[in-house]
């Protein structure tokens, strides 16, 4: 079991990137093979719309963008960890699913062959407030971004009122929740998939 984490949060050790590490934790305690990617630390150019992946399904902007490709058609789950930034992921987040056009195209314009749906997807998000509609763009996002690179919106967890940098770590039955989510993936259970409701939450 491939399970790669990807964290858009901007600074080092905040609470989006504290999340995921509960759920890396938790699955590879269960035997899972994980990955954390810190798209801060990653040279990623947002999309240039020249609609060269309409051609043969890739992106000609050489960055390390390229190499986040092929994780994410390789993992058996993917986690979107992100920061709520103006109701919608960071811009380190977006700047990435937005890159993830090129993978759109391959599967829904030029209809290649493309892993599977068995494959699931997991948001964490965390915003500081605590407003009925703050998780609305952000699960829309996820949800196109999972559709996108063929994965199932299977799992979510939503974490309001956490701003100061760590103020997460307060929560320990949501890191809790974080780990067991973790195992239960790693563990090969099928989840999902999630009501899209996005005024629900």
């Amino acid at each position: 079991m491939k399970i790669l984490g990807i964290v858009g949060t901007p600074r080092r050790g905040g609470n989006s990137e504290i999340l995921l590490r509960a759920f890396l934790q938790g699955a590879a305690a269960a035997g899972a093979e994980v990955e954390e990617v810190r798209l801060r630390e990653l040279k990623i150019s947002p999309c240039l719309e020249i609609y060269h992946c309409f051609k043969d399904g890739t992106c000609p902007i050489k960055d390390d963008m390229r190499e986040l490709y092929d994780k994410l058609l390789h993992a058996d789950v993917v986690v979107l960890s992100s920061p709520v930034f103006f109701y919608n992921v960071s811009a380190q987040a977006k700047a990435m699913i937005d890159r993830t056009q090129a993978l759109w195209a391959r599967r829904y314009h030029l209809k290649k062959d493309f892993p599977g749906g068995h494959r699931q997807g997991v948001l964490l998000a965390v915003g500081a407030t605590r407003g009925r509609l703050l998780f609305v763009g952000v699960r829309l996002t996820a949800k196109y971004f999972f559709d996108a690179i063929n994965v199932r919106y299977a799992a979510e967890i939503l974490v309001r009122g956490a701003d100061e940098k760590g103020a997460i770590e307060a929560q320990s039955e949501v890191l809790e929740r974080a780990r067991d989510l973790g195992r239960r993936l790693a563990q090969g259970e099928s989840l999902g998939p999630i009501k899209m409701d996005p005024l629900a939450v």
